[in-house]
């Protein structure tokens, strides 16, 4: 995974600017275009083209989710 992801990128990745929907956690991007559970880039009050990481304590589920996803990339730190 060498691809660097700027938040930028990541934000318009959000299922309404682009087709791809995208999300990152902690420090990795993932592709979450196929989940139904993600149509829209919303996902109950998550929204896409973000970083999650600070989200995840109030899901319902643990990080192991993220499994199920292609991670295409490394979200670049601000400079």
């Amino acid at each position: 995974m060498e691809r660097n992801i700027t938040k930028r990128q990541l934000s318009l990745s959000n299922g309404q600017d682009k087709p791809e929907i995208w999300v990152a956690y902690q420090g990795v991007v993932y592709d979450v275009t196929e989940s139904r559970l993600w149509r829209d880039g919303k996902h109950y009050e998550h929204w896409a083209g973000q970083d999650l990481t600070d989200e995840l304590p109030d899901a319902p589920h643990t990080s192991e989710v993220f499994k199920r996803f292609k991670a295409i990339g490394k979200l670049q730190s601000d400079r």
